[in-house]
């Protein structure tokens, strides 16, 4: 039987710095696929999750809870509540320029996240090892500093490109072509430091 992995940084464990190329503090962070169902603006019942750059390791995220995003009448669905982080911690490989998987996402729900609401979510590189690359978030209700619904901490693993490529539509990869900063990210050709 193989062992679970963690989400809690080994000791001694250090946060990686900003890659050089990374995108500037403040800046919005593209979606990576119009049709994505957490970041696509094209996706017609998605989160249509908006990020932008922090001012270290990190980035902020929002979404509004719509009624297609419920589970108990008028709640968010807690699956959904785990993409949303799972959608916002993954964009925290802008920061690295480093494709990644999600390898485990542990989700706390704290309080009930009602439609209409807006989520607004912090989230941070804690320290890399190696190809792992572990992070956390926190949800807050209506506000940057209302509640905290949601907690969640996550190991995400870099990866080559290709991980991705090799799998992506045609449609997708021209899409791609049409897009110069999400082109940037996805150079297959840029170191990713195994």
């Amino acid at each position: 039987m193989s062992r679970i992995a963690s989400t809690t940084p080994p000791d001694g464990a250090i946060i990686p710095e900003r890659h050089p190329e990374a995108p500037a503090t403040g800046t919005k962070i593209p979606s990576h696929f119009a049709h994505c169902f957490g970041c696509g603006e094209k996706h017609p019942t998605g989160l249509h999750l908006v990020a932008h750059v922090g001012d270290a390791m990190n980035i902020t995220a929002e979404f509004v809870v719509s009624e297609n995003h419920q589970g108990a009448p008028g709640l968010a669905h807690g699956g959904l509540l785990s993409l949303a982080f799972d959608e916002a911690l993954g964009k925290l490989m802008w920061l690295l320029r480093a494709p990644a998987v999600t390898a485990r996402l542990e989700t706390d729900f704290l309080k009930p996240v009602p439609m209409g609401s807006k989520l607004f979510i912090s989230a941070e590189i804690t320290c890399q090892v190696s190809r792992k690359v572990y992070c956390s978030a926190i949800g807050r209700l209506n506000s940057a500093d209302g509640e905290v619904a949601v907690r969640a901490a996550a190991l995400f693993v870099i990866v080559p490109m290709s991980h991705f490529l090799q799998n992506a539509p045609a449609e997708y990869l021209e899409a791609i072509a049409k897009t110069p900063e999400v082109l940037a990210f996805v150079d297959p050709n840029f170191n990713i430091n195994p």
